[in-house]
């Protein structure tokens, strides 16, 4: 090999640490050499692509993102996907944040920003998948989202409680359906997804159990009394929800109850009780209330069961992976909150927390749904 032989050797090495030092500086890798060319990937605009993604996510990501991808679209629509920047989109986020709806318990329109980019991130998932730019290219990665504050909500005393299970059951146009759904997500914990999603063929009658669809596609059965269980059976029946797969809550008139009746119950209660108005509880403060009784009175473990919280991706407590709570446990917090004995509870004497009088005379369903707090000594506080 003669000596310009070896100079043109070193050069090419030179030349191609130079290279590979540019695209590392670019954040461009080899491997993103070899998927072409970007003007040979397709050239979609957000117009196009933004009716693609609203069909191919869940009907729960449809509903909490389709307000902000329509203003995506307004904004952007004609724009290609490749063509905005991550200072763009933080500039939508703030706008969202500035001109969010103010009420009562706003938060600055923190959420709207939040959602904004949520909105956008999911967009830019999907055309990472489907090939239109690479994962380095997506700028919805590069903005970060606004810190979310502590929630306001917060586990109610007993005689709030109290308070609101009697309000319920003595006023408005349907106090039996209303004393119902109190009851059904105090005892429950449940969301309000989960009690509307729940129909006939969701009662398991032997073993007093329901099954609750609530959000991530979550599927639980969760232990009811024989009380409740006996007032859903007869609701179902009163009221022509007792088909399979049709929704079990509704109205008197056989029409299913909607996410506005819980509006109204709210409102209402509110009204009645100015401090549930000014507080601004909601059905949430519910479960709230009866996780935080579980988890002081049975442990994390339960609570977290109870609740019917995912495992995965929680790095917060490894040890929960070795103490799973089973739903005999569950069972069995069901019986101290309630007083009555479970199918699937050990043969244990607990002090009802829902209804402190002894009612072993008396059937599930002649039982009260919202005992009388005035009729002997009230029920023992949750928070104890």
């Amino acid at each position: 090999m003669t000596n310009r032989d070896i100079a043109d050797h070193t050069n090419q090495v030179n030349e191609t640490s130079a290279a590979r030092l540019i695209l590392a500086k670019l954040g461009i890798t080899p491997a993103d050499l070899l998927d072409g060319p970007a003007e040979q990937r397709a050239v979609v605009t957000f117009a196009e692509y933004v009716p693609r993604v609203a069909q191919a996510v869940s009907a729960g990501s449809r509903q909490a993102y389709s307000t902000y991808w329509k203003r995506v679209v307004d904004i952007w629509g004609a724009r290609q996907l490749t063509d905005v920047s991550p200072s763009e989109i933080s500039q939508l986020a703030e706008r969202a944040k500035t001109t969010a709806t103010q009420r009562r318990n706003t938060r600055g329109g923190r959420s709207a920003a939040e959602h904004t980019i949520s909105a956008l991130r999911c967009i830019y998932n999907h055309a990472v998948a489907d090939g239109i730019l690479t994962e380095t290219d997506n700028p919805a990665r590069r903005v970060t989202k606004p810190r979310r504050l502590p929630s306001t909500r917060r586990a109610l005393p007993n005689n709030r409680l109290a308070e609101i299970n009697q309000t319920a059951a003595t006023t408005g146009n349907d106090p039996t359906l209303d004393a119902l759904l109190i009851r059904l997500h105090v005892e429950t914990a449940c969301r309000r997804g989960g009690a509307l999603a729940l129909t006939r063929a969701d009662l398991d009658e032997n073993q007093c159990l329901i099954q609750l669809r609530e959000k991530g596609g979550t599927v639980r059965w969760q232990p009811v009394s024989p009380t409740l269980m006996a007032h859903l059976l007869g609701h179902a029946d009163g009221r022509g929800g007792l088909d399979s797969g049709h929704q079990l809550l509704r109205y008197g008139s056989g029409r299913p109850i909607t996410r506005r009746r819980y509006d109204y119950l709210w409102q209402r209660l509110g009204i009645h009780l100015p401090w549930v108005a000014t507080q601004m509880v909601t059905t949430h403060w519910l479960r709230h209330t009866t996780l935080t009784w579980v988890e002081r009175n049975f442990g994390y473990a339960v609570a977290h069961v109870f609740a019917g919280h995912s495992d995965s991706g929680d790095h917060r407590n490894a040890t929960a992976t070795y103490v799973r709570a089973h739903i005999q446990e569950v069972a069995a917090a069901v019986t101290a909150l309630t007083g009555e004995p479970h199918p699937l509870a050990p043969a244990t004497k607990f002090v009802s927390l829902v209804d402190p009088y002894d009612r072993s005379d008396e059937g599930p369903a002649d039982r009260p749904l919202c005992p009388e707090p005035t009729a002997g000594p009230g029920p023992v506080c949750l928070l104890v």
